[in-house]
């Protein structure tokens, strides 16, 4: 039964784009000889960067549970690993404009697909699946809007990942009476005192520059809300007003209680400080939690970066269907696993991420079940505003996304308020302009 969604407000931009730092996994690519052998069947080729992990032992139990329902088919993941998934689609662009495509591949909600496949007709839209199976009713309607081009649907999402949570240490925060921070305003009191205690009040890793990136992209939200952040990708909010100098003014501030060696350290090298309790709080995506779980570390608590309460900052993987694929019947069937609630709450436990699909959110007995955290994430993406994330590619062009970031790399460096702004100006007018 297609359960009914919340009451909830979805704030979209037109131009969704590339880059999802921090959820690929390492690994070689697997053939059909590597998945087993393909005797009497048809082998049906996804291309992914899955390779190591919960993700790849999410979608080798969707591969599993479609094989063994499918006597004609054979489903493999022809993974190319590394790169944040850049190697992968060096590799995928390769074969599409070679005529090669594979019968499926992962591609970041939104633009990413249809800026680079959809508008130049490599792909088949899949509006028979979505009506098919009913999905109008069980996708939120901004993930529809996200996926839809020209009045077709693309791609299917198999998960959501957010990008806004303030993680911290509970015994850091309990040994010296703080609670998670509501406001900026909070956090420097709270970071005054931690710092006092002689601990790291936010531990930051931005060798990749998404990681400093993320953190503006969260103040940004929290300083002009849901609607005033997404309209810096429309045009309806201007990057030279007051609120955007504040928001700069704010990331000074935090900046002032970052570790040190912020540059040198990934985004889990970061993570390591809260585990070891030499910093108390860290802002990243909900992937963290599945680096606690893997690191066999339980006293962390989670809760929205300030100013961010009510606010899902969302990304999402998802499958479409080249023209020329070699399977198209098969993979349709595929990729109707990959969009229910049974296939989703079989991926997502292990993933590390919520399901798309609403109906989703109950993974079968002898399944790895949803924690407390991504619980609590199924909680909120049904009843909070939703904004696109910009580091994960799902609120701007990657020309815009590469300017943003830039100007945070400088700013991290010379906390220029004024040239920053400046330069965030030219970024918006540039594209526009292109």
């Amino acid at each position: 039964m297609v359960q009914p969604r919340s009451h909830r407000a979805l704030i979209l931009v037109p131009i969704v784009a590339l880059v999802l730092a921090a959820c690929s996994g390492g690994g070689q690519s697997q053939s059909p000889g590597a998945s087993g052998g393909t005797s009497g069947k048809q082998d049906v080729e996804i291309f992914s960067w899955w390779t190591t992990g919960g993700e790849a032992t999410g979608l080798q139990k969707l591969m599993d549970k479609f094989n063994a329902e499918n006597a004609d088919d054979h489903v493999f993941n022809q993974a190319v690993a590394g790169g944040a998934g850049s190697n992968a689609q060096a590799v995928l662009k390769t074969r599409m404009l070679g005529g090669d495509p594979p019968d499926s591949f992962q591609v970041h909600m939104g633009h990413e697909l249809i800026d680079t496949w959809v508008t130049t007709d490599y792909m088949v839209n899949l509006d028979d699946l979505y009506e098919a199976n009913g999905w109008k009713d069980q996708f939120p309607k901004g993930v529809l809007d996200i996926v839809s081009f020209d009045g077709h649907y693309w791609s299917v999402p198999v998960n959501i990942h957010r990008a806004n949570v303030l993680w911290y240490n509970k015994k850091a925060f309990e040994a010296n009476g703080l609670k998670p921070p509501t406001t900026w305003d909070e956090f420097k009191t709270a970071a005054d005192k931690l710092k006092a205690a002689d601990i790291t009040p936010l531990a930051l890793g931005d060798k990749d520059a998404f990681a400093s990136g993320q953190l503006f992209e969260t103040i940004l939200i929290g300083t002009l809300g849901a609607e005033g952040y997404s309209g810096l990708w429309t045009g309806k909010t201007d990057w030279a007003g007051a609120d955007v100098t504040q928001a700069l003014n704010t990331f000074k501030m935090a900046l002032s209680y970052v570790n040190d060696d912020h540059a040198s350290l990934t985004w889990d090298q970061a993570n390591d400080l809260i585990i070891s309790g030499k910093a108390a709080m860290t802002v990243m995506g909900d992937w963290i939690d599945g680096d606690y779980i893997a690191k066999k570390f339980s006293d962390y608590g989670w809760a929205p970066v300030p100013g961010n309460d009510g606010i899902y900052d969302a990304l999402s993987d998802t499958f479409g269907l080249p023209k020329n694929s070699k399977h198209p019947d098969a993979t349709k069937k595929f990729l109707t696993l990959l969009g229910s609630a049974a296939g989703q709450d079989i991926f997502n436990p292990l993933k590390g991420s919520i399901p798309a699909n609403t109906t989703a959110g109950n993974p079968p007995a002898g399944e790895k079940q949803y924690d407390d955290y991504l619980k609590s994430a199924q909680a909120d993406w049904k009843t909070d505003t939703i904004v696109p994330s910009l580091e994960h590619g799902a609120a701007a062009k990657p020309s815009w996304v590469s300017a943003f970031t830039q100007a945070v790399v400088e700013f991290v460096t010379n906390q220029d308020v004024e040239a920053t702004q400046a330069s965030l100006v030219q970024a918006a007018k540039d594209a526009s302009a292109s």
